[in-house]
């Protein structure tokens, strides 16, 4: 559905994450596209012309989407396709310095980096709530607010390293290793152990970890978790 032949855009959700948590604030709006939906296309989303019939106008919107946009990194899958659309509702309304969002926002493509993890494999949507064990059993059609909020789910999941603690009784992946369920006893240490001796980081191990932090930064589109905390303290 090349933007060209004169689709347009009639619906959007956003959901906004901050430090790696939903905060609840969201964006949605259905819109009047002013023009007949493809046939095909209302197969996938099951949005029907009369019922957009009474919704606004990309117009009456466009402000307060820019708004909630704008500054943010935008984290789509596959990026190319959503953002050629939005650049091209702003267009239409001759907000030409709004046509390219990419001067205004940060853009993570989670298709490309998956792609990037698990070549060879299937990356769509469904595709990944399923290796990452995301519930998306709600999603029978294609929804832009049930898709965000499923993709929010996902791209923690990629960017967050170990997804399952292993635990006692539990293997790598945490799955129970052999027929016994239980977990191991509790030692306690005695008080009068004699205490452990204190090594500190060398100068090059300090260098080797921020090097490592910039990578996690530079693979997850921002800053890692430790750092985050640190520069919070």
């Amino acid at each position: 559905m090349p933007v060209t032949d004169g689709h347009r855009v009639i619906e959007i959700g956003c959901v906004e994450l901050m430090g790696r948590r939903l905060t609840g604030r969201h964006f949605h709006v259905y819109l009047q596209p002013d023009r007949e939906s493809d046939e095909g296309a209302i197969g996938v989303h099951g949005i029907t012309d009369s019922f957009l019939l009474d919704k606004p106008r990309f117009a009456e919107v466009a402000d307060e989407f820019f708004e909630f946009i704008q500054g943010a990194q935008l984290i789509i899958h596959n990026a190319a396709f959503d953002v050629g659309f939005i650049n091209n509702e702003f267009a239409l309304l001759g907000q030409h310095d709004r046509a390219d969002i990419s001067q205004h926002c940060t853009i993570l493509d989670t298709l490309m980096m998956a792609r990037s993890r698990h070549p060879g494999q299937r990356n769509s949507l469904d595709a990944l709530c399923k290796r990452y064990g995301v519930d998306n059993s709600g999603r029978e059609l294609h929804g832009a607010l049930l898709d965000s909020e499923l993709l929010a789910d996902v791209y923690l999941s990629m960017t967050g390293g170990q997804t399952s603690l292993s635990l006692a009784g539990h293997g790598a992946d945490g799955e129970e290793e052999g027929d016994d369920n239980r977990g191991s006893e509790i030692r306690r240490l005695p008080a009068s152990r004699q205490p452990g001796r204190i090594i500190r980081a060398s100068e090059q191990e300090l260098e080797l970890h921020m090097a490592r932090l910039e990578a996690i930064a530079k693979s997850a589109g921002g800053p890692a978790l430790w750092q985050q905390l640190s520069e919070a303290n």
